[in-house]
């Protein structure tokens, strides 16, 4: 049975979803949209539908990238579980689908799903700074003003936020009173252990070479995500600039971050409008470049994610409960039967 808290955020969610398209339809001359989604180039959608594939390929290279210093994951895991993380997040509220993609990843590969999440958090963080850092560039090159620029300026402010937080979470056991916290958490050893493994995917923060990588791939993603947008606006008959693209790429999944409805429905849609109409979209084209691209996305991820909790691990399979064992860091060697058992391995 949900919890009242659950519940509330669901209905939250579902309320802000509502206000959005309300919004939206008030503004946008939906007889005009409808006809031009219906009268969308099939090969444009085409070539819409293979740059996010590109992007969802990316996107699980990355998430290997960024847990090879913990564990050597392969990407025959990172794959089905994000496409299973995206498929929750399309059907569940508040961004759950962070947290079934920790699961199941733990339950495929047996690395602790409290240090996963350590990875997710590093990601999603990545994710954020290089989509402001587009958003950014972008109304600087557009010189966009207004609603749209401020809430870019808002995001650079969580930016920083945000980075600051992981820098505490990784140094917490040099603050004052990390001895207290220490013993004090001594009491429950299982929580203890869950936040040192948390710390532990926090901690690729600080691994140069491997934020590098990240963010090399964190922008090759985004690339396919703002063609995407690209092939979706030539589908109904614009021919956006890549600037354009760009702040419509970063301003539209920028606002995903807002609590809604699963899927985003509303608040995608509300933010392409929105800054469609500031840099000289007609708002109807610009709903329809939304529809379709969001459409577009929620399918494929919603049929690659079912596909692959079909073929996935049930629960059981696998575990990375303490104690489980979880693939080396890559370029570690695995400790022998005999050292496991004798304890001489360092």
């Amino acid at each position: 049975m949900p919890s009242r808290r659950g519940l509330g955020r669901a209905v939250l969610g579902i309320g802000i979803s509502l206000v959005a398209l309300f919004l939206v339809a008030r503004s946008v001359d939906l007889a005009a949209t409808w006809d031009a989604i219906t009268t969308a180039q099939p090969q444009w959608i085409l070539v819409m539908i293979v740059f996010m594939v590109f992007d969802v390929v990316l996107r699980a290279v990355r998430w290997r990238v960024l847990l090879r210093p913990v564990a050597d994951v392969p990407f025959t895991m990172t794959l089905p579980a994000n496409l299973v993380g995206y498929l929750a997040n399309n059907i569940l509220p508040a961004r759950l689908g962070e947290l079934v993609r920790t699961d199941d990843l733990g339950r495929r590969s047996g690395v602790p799903r409290s240090t996963i999440l350590g990875t997710i958090v590093v990601e999603r963080v990545v994710d954020t700074v290089v989509l402001v850092a587009i958003a950014s560039l972008s109304i600087l090159v557009l010189s966009v003003r207004g609603i749209v620029a401020s809430a870019v300026l808002v995001g650079l402010a969580v930016c920083a936020l945000l980075i600051v937080a992981i820098a505490i979470a990784i140094a917490a056991h040099r603050l004052p009173g990390a001895e207290r916290a220490t013993e004090f958490l001594g009491r429950w050893p299982r929580v203890r252990e869950t936040l040192a493994r948390l710390r532990d995917g926090l901690t690729i923060a600080t691994k140069a070479g491997t934020i590098g990588g990240a963010l090399v791939i964190t922008l090759l993603a985004w690339g396919c995500t703002i063609l995407a947008f690209t092939a979706g606006a030539q589908a109904v008959g614009v021919q956006p600039t890549i600037g354009q693209a760009a702040l419509l790429a970063a301003g539209s999944n920028l606002a995903t971050a807002i609590p809604a409805a699963p899927g985003y429905v509303g608040t995608f849609e509300l933010a392409a409008v929105t800054i469609g109409a500031s840099v000289g979209i007609a708002r109807s084209d610009a709903l329809a470049m939304a529809v379709l691209v969001h459409g577009a996305s929620l399918l494929l991820t919603s049929i690659g994610g079912a596909i692959a909790f079909a073929l996935g691990p049930r629960r059981g399979q696998a575990s990375s409960e303490p104690g489980a064992s979880a693939p080396a860091p890559a370029g570690t060697a695995s400790p022998t039967a005999d050292e496991v058992a004798s304890g001489t391995r360092a």
